[in-house]
């Protein structure tokens, strides 16, 4: 039984516990408050707040002294909600995006604003790293995929790593709260320096790229507590020191995988998941990861899920390339409504453009449907300047890099898919969980929206008591609450090569 579900260092949750999830994405925030009973997980968002890249110092950065104080006022909202209900916060559980990091010195101060993942910087990297290490031996041994911002990569730009070290935003928020410094696993393995099979830190990679081996804090598991609040804290979010910190799945995908609601009645062990948001992170669920020479030419990676598992998958574009067109647009004074543009989207005929989504040409922001079109065109097609026609294009493109990327992680790991359960935002959108069917002839099962959020609660609530089992259990649990939609393939005849 691992820490996680045994939580043999947690006492009960007091009568009345719930459970704060701090849950920060790429464009936005929030503070949940989550309660756990066999009949699901119910979630009270108390905060809400923006984020995004901003340019400081000639780089794309996050504003994390911003977001932090934002981190403060949503806990303090959460402290205000449950007291009114009579109710006692237990934990707080932190997850956020993956492979960022804040460096700190020795006396515990941030030196600069974190650098973004969208930031170009790490590009020039790439060579001088592989040229240390050999990207088929570093696979052999993180089995991560190659994308050129991994944490590994922006290192190497670093000047001056000297007396300070790194901690993954997560990990940094949880230092501001309690002081302690710990490196959450399933985050961990995002960095490009964790070692897949043993799940420690691959310590002679540090030593080839002359890295400290305490460079990141000691690791911790989803479900051990980093600490109770500072006490300058406490006072400032009106809660007791005694109010624990508990590592979840920090990394998002991490939490919102823990929540897919595969039940027996929905897939069992026999599911792909996709978490659908800013990214698309598409795969399976394995017990070991897979290695091999053709998996690292598929780019398929092996993270960390929670309770030891692996979380097999690609990264693929996501909901990013609309929430940009809808920017630009609006800039231009355009402001469609999104199911209207959807409903438009569907209207149109199967079968029109397509670009290949996860093309680092539409990392950065910029006017999303000019490169788009311009995607298009290099394919020698053509593509309307028409909203409805460049939604329809974005969707069309997700869903049939949704089917290749599930089809070549049944191959690459030997496992049969029955199922495609779709979380997050992207479960709400109709169109691009019904062109998934189509496109991968599985039955898509869409929810919960909030499985990360939801993830992240499960955790906490199971470090104190409040839940009990593995992840089947959890679950079930998920299953018992959600509203689920279904999905049939419309043409399976389509897809009958794949079965």
């Amino acid at each position: 039984m691992s820490t996680a579900e045994s939580a043999a260092d947690t006492a009960p949750a007091p009568a009345g516990a719930v459970f704060a999830a701090i849950d920060i994405g790429a464009s936005s925030g929030r503070v949940m408050l989550g309660r756990v009973s066999p009949a699901g997980v119910a979630l009270e968002t108390v905060h809400r707040f923006p984020n995004g890249v901003v340019e400081i110092d000639g780089g794309l950065r996050w504003n994390f002294d911003a977001l932090y104080a934002e981190v403060l006022a949503g806990l303090k909202a959460a402290a205000t909600v449950a007291a009114v209900q009579g109710e006692t916060i237990a934990s707080i559980g932190i997850d956020t995006w993956a492979v960022d990091y804040g460096l700190v010195n020795k006396a515990g101060k941030l030196v600069a604003q974190p650098h973004s993942y969208r930031d170009d910087r790490s590009r020039a990297a790439v060579a001088p790293v592989h040229a240390k290490l050999d990207p088929a031996r570093l696979y052999q041994t993180t089995g991560l995929q190659f994308l050129q911002f991994n944490t590994i990569y922006q290192l190497a730009t670093e000047q001056d790593l000297a007396g300070v070290q790194a901690l993954l935003i997560p990990d940094l928020i949880a230092f501001r709260l309690t002081g302690v410094r710990r490196t959450e696993a399933t985050n961990a393995s995002t960095t490009g320096l964790f070692d897949a099979m043993a799940g420690e830190w691959a310590t002679e990679f540090f030593t080839a790229l002359g890295l400290r081996k305490d460079l990141f804090p000691p690791l911790i598991q989803p479900g051990e507590a980093y600490g109770g609040l500072l006490p300058e804290v406490a006072a400032v979010v009106d809660l007791s020191r005694e109010t624990r910190v508990v590592a979840v799945g920090s990394h998002d995908t991490a939490s919102a995988v823990a929540a897919v609601p595969a039940t027996a009645d929905n897939g069992g062990d026999s599911f792909a998941y996709i978490s659908s948001g800013t990214w698309s992170l598409v795969g399976l669920e394995l017990k070991h990861p897979v290695l091999t020479e053709a998996s690292r030419e598929a780019n398929f990676t092996n993270e960390r899920g929670v309770d030891g598992t692996i979380r097999y998958l690609r990264n693929v574009g996501g909901l990013w390339l609309l929430s940009e067109c809808q920017r630009t647009w609006a800039g231009e004074g355009f402001q469609p409504d999104l199911p209207a543009l959807l409903a438009a989207a569907a209207a149109l005929p199967a079968g029109g453009p397509q670009i290949n989504a996860d093309d680092p040409y539409f990392i950065a922001p910029d006017n999303m449907p000019d490169r788009i079109r311009a995607a298009v065109r290099r394919t020698g097609d053509l593509l309307p300047n028409d909203p409805a026609a460049i939604t329809r294009c974005i969707m069309d493109s997700l869903a049939t890099g949704y089917a290749k990327t599930i089809t070549a992680a049944e191959r690459l790991a030997g496992r049969r898919v029955d199922v495609v359960h779709v979380v997050g935002g992207g479960s709400q959108n109709r169109l691009l969980c019904q062109l998934t069917a189509n496109a991968t002839g599985r039955p898509v099962v869409a929810g919960p929206v909030e499985a990360t959020a939801m993830g992240n609660v499960l955790v906490q609530a199971r470090a104190a008591g409040a839940a009990a089992g593995g992840l089947a259990q959890l679950r079930s649990i998920i299953a018992a609450g959600a509203s689920l939609g279904r999905f049939e393939p419309l043409d399976l005849t389509l897809n009958a090569a794949r079965n």
